[in-house]
């Protein structure tokens, strides 16, 4: 790919987040926001500031990249011609959005058929933004810009773990995830994307979920491998297409904590 379709990627991906940002921003903590649930067996709430962020995103589309593909959270798939796709997820953690706390975030890709490319993490209360691919890979926020880079290798023992529900996904899941934690230094829950972030960071080590759609994890993807760590499924392969999805901080880390996933699913 060549240097000007690059950048013209990454400059239309900042597009998107800064025009889904005020969008996002003007109905959080508002004590009136109103929920639709598209979960008929669970709680998977939905709200105008998630149908307004993707609405303002498409648009942009049509008008900057309209022979892109998209596939976004709220309206689905858009087929294109050009062989990118933009995967939106206006709000990742709806249920953190609603219950007042800044660890959602706005996420936005552009894949082709092997994956995600680039990718953008924005967390818009906080006024961060975390991006990673086509050799970038840098966070800006209240403190300013730096680098992303990911924790060099560490015991398992020293370990920090994240995940977004304590139940993981399924019981098999939950299990395999409790023999990880039971290994390591820290555990903590309700993160959200904001997870990835801090992994992309350098804060944490590992995080560890299923039942992820691709629109949960195609930026996380981009944004972690461009600042030096790994992502994949629960077998090794490659995780954009979802389901249960390990991130972790390097190669090493990576490895112990799928062997004890894996032996904890086949025993």
């Amino acid at each position: 790919m060549d240097t000007k379709t690059q950048n013209d990627l990454v400059r239309v991906a900042h597009l998107l987040a800064d025009a889904a940002r005020p969008e996002t921003l003007k109905h959080f903590r508002r004590t009136d926001l109103s929920t639709d649930n598209k979960d008929v067996d669970g709680y998977d709430p939905v709200t105008i500031a998630d149908k307004a962020a993707e609405q303002v995103m498409r648009a942009i589309l049509a008008e900057e990249r309209p022979d892109d593909g998209i596939l976004g959270e709220e309206f689905g798939t858009k087929p294109g011609t050009s062989g990118f796709t933009w995967v939106l997820d206006p709000i990742d953690g709806t249920r953190g959005y609603v219950s007042g706390t800044p660890t959602w975030g706005i996420l936005i890709s552009v894949a082709n058929a092997t994956g995600p490319l680039f990718g953008v993490i924005d967390q818009p209360y906080i006024n961060e933004r975390f991006v990673g691919g086509f050799g970038q890979s840098s966070m800006t926020g209240p403190l300013g810009e730096r680098p992303l880079g990911t924790r060099k290798s560490v015991a398992i023992g020293e370990a920090r773990l994240l995940t977004t529900f304590p139940e993981v996904g399924t019981a098999a899941d939950a299990k395999a995830f409790r023999k990880v934690a039971e290994q390591v230094q820290l555990t903590r829950y309700g993160m959200d994307c904001y997870g990835y972030a801090l992994l992309a960071a350098g804060q944490v080590d590992l995080v560890i979920e299923a039942g992820l759609h691709p629109y949960d994890i195609h930026a996380p993807i981009a944004v972690i491998k461009a600042a030096g760590g790994v992502v994949s499924n629960w077998q090794g392969g490659a995780a954009h297409n979802g389901g249960r999805v390990i991130a972790a901080a390097n190669s090493e880390i990576h490895a112990l904590a799928l062997s004890i996933l894996q032996d904890s699913i086949d025993g």
